[in-house]
């Protein structure tokens, strides 16, 4: 219809210096604060309260940015739920000197409404205007019904897994132990991490998720991890100033020329910090491959768990 969506912001961001990694491309980390900062900005347009993320679904990364190109990020609420909201999340990179724009990644955010004192609001229903938010507003519920049968669907999986003799075991002698690959790294909260209310940024907490990821591979393929999808980012509940996050990274199994990391981000207060009572917040799973000096795959090792 050529109209723009009443909820529908638009992000545009240089790739400076330092938001690149070693071989000059934009950083995941960088790239996921500014995705979950357009999303929620969408979501709190059509709410009219603050929003914290809830998650963000399978990510995939197609193409990589470049110190001196523009990322433009286009997000829309989907469909409103009763107090929870999809926002589409669209990444594209545009070179100044070509005008030549490709498409980065494609994902789905999902946002609650948390307005001052605690209450509910109750979300009123998106404005459809053209014909693919209809689509975008029936394939909402699909997703929706998606992640909510994801944790049903994993915990069923560890508990057959789980059977005696059924792990698994690695018989080459060339293996890598997984503990070789295990990192922790730990982090202050302070307020530039933090909304108005206190509650840490979720796209802050997958940037810091995406680090610890990234240095658990480079020891496996003794390069520079570029991540290419991410599964779900689930918020399991929220982190304040003044917690102390714990990131706890390893890797679960090589696939040739990728590789899976496993992060678990556990929260503390200053009571929870002394008495050792951790609150768990988010878990992920990312995949990362890498390139050799001639920008073809590696193949990582195999692992033994």
């Amino acid at each position: 219809s050529g109209q723009r969506s009443p909820m529908a912001v638009y992000m545009c961001r240089a790739v400076l210096p330092a938001h690149a990694g070693p071989r000059g491309e934009l950083g995941a980390g960088p790239l996921l604060r500014w995705m979950d900062a357009a999303a929620c900005l969408a979501a709190e347009k059509h709410a009219g309260v603050s929003c914290v993320t809830a998650s963000m679904d399978d990510i995939q990364f197609e193409e990589a940015a470049r110190v001196g190109q523009i990322i433009a990020i286009r997000t829309k609420v989907n469909r409103a739920f009763k107090t929870s909201m999809e926002v589409g999340i669209k990444v594209t990179v545009q070179d100044v000197l070509t005008n030549a724009e490709k498409i980065v990644s494609v994902a789905y955010a999902t946002y609650v409404a948390k307005p001052v004192g605690g209450g509910k609001v109750e979300l009123k229903p998106v404005q459809l205007l053209s014909a693919e938010d209809h689509l975008e507003h029936s394939l909402a519920i699909e997703r929706r019904r998606i992640r909510l049968g994801y944790v049903q669907v994993f915990q069923k999986l560890m508990q057959e897994s789980n059977k005696e003799g059924d792990f698994y075991t690695c018989e080459e002698e060339d293996a890598v132990s997984t503990e070789h690959t295990h990192v922790q790294s730990t982090e202050l909260v302070l307020p530039p991490h933090a909304n108005h209310h206190g509650n840490t940024f979720g796209g802050q907490i997958m940037a810091w998720m995406q680090t610890v990821a990234s240095i658990s591979a480079s020891r496996l393929c003794r390069s520079h991890p570029i991540l290419k999808a991410v599964n779900m980012f689930k918020f399991w509940g929220p982190s304040f100033v003044g917690d102390r996050l714990v990131f706890n990274a390893i890797v679960n199994n090589t696939f040739h020329n990728s590789v899976e990391v496993g992060v678990r981000v556990e929260a503390y207060n200053c009571e929870e910090w002394i008495q050792d009572q951790p609150r768990h917040i988010n878990s992920a799973f990312l995949i990362f491959s890498a390139l050799d000096d001639k920008g073809e795959l590696l193949t990582f090792p195999r692992v033994k768990p």
